[in-house]
């Protein structure tokens, strides 16, 4: 089997990226099994250039192919907020309930027709000799007007794709996978993956 290593310290999303990517003949592994693993900060201001340097950072230090991924929620009553920042929106540190408490409370006077959002993912697939390949994916939903759900992470509470009346953390994994943003592009990394 092939060995790839997953830049990301998050269990939920490392276990969501090994189900999507099943049957692939590559093994994967996560970034805490690599003690000393470097942990990047993300300071660049776009989804493409988070991802590619997580990406480029982990597969120089453990010399294996990476794969890394960087996920932005656009809030069109928010003017695109918070973008890149979305894990950190309530603050370094902040957790999950900080960030959708925060939004909710940021959204509260908000209309339903005008509570539209995207969720973007752009994911590197890097290899040591330096070629990579990024793809994207997207799902477009709105902004609920409560928590809902006791699955998934992130968002996931008070994200309503576009054509459900569930959102995220309602789903299974299986059926999140199918039409959520990290799910969609992942669908382009099992195509590279296997030629």
């Amino acid at each position: 089997m092939k060995k790839m290593v997953l830049a990301t310290q998050n269990r939920n999303k490392f276990k969501e990226m090994v189900e999507a990517l099943e049957g692939t003949g590559w093994e994967f592994y996560p970034a805490w099994e690599f003690p000393g693993a470097p942990e990047v900060e993300e300071d660049g201001d776009t989804l493409e250039a988070n991802s590619l340097k997580k990406a480029k950072t982990l597969s120089a230090f453990t010399r294996l192919p990476s794969l890394s991924d960087d996920t932005g929620l656009f809030v069109n009553a928010m003017g695109g907020r918070p973008g890149v920042y979305a894990a950190r929106y309530a603050g370094e540190g902040c957790s999950y309930e900080d960030n959708v408490r925060k939004m909710l409370a940021e959204m509260a006077d908000v209309p339903w027709d005008k509570r539209q959002a995207q969720f973007r993912t752009v994911i590197t697939v890097y290899h040591p000799d330096h070629h990579f390949h990024q793809v994207a994916g997207e799902a477009a939903g709105y902004i609920t007007l409560q928590s809902r759900g006791k699955k998934g992470f992130g968002y996931d509470p008070i994200f309503q794709p576009e054509g459900h009346d569930r959102v995220f953390a309602e789903m299974g994994l299986e059926e999140k996978n199918k039409i959520s943003h990290r799910g969609k592009a992942l669908q382009a990394v099992r195509e590279i993956l296997n030629s």
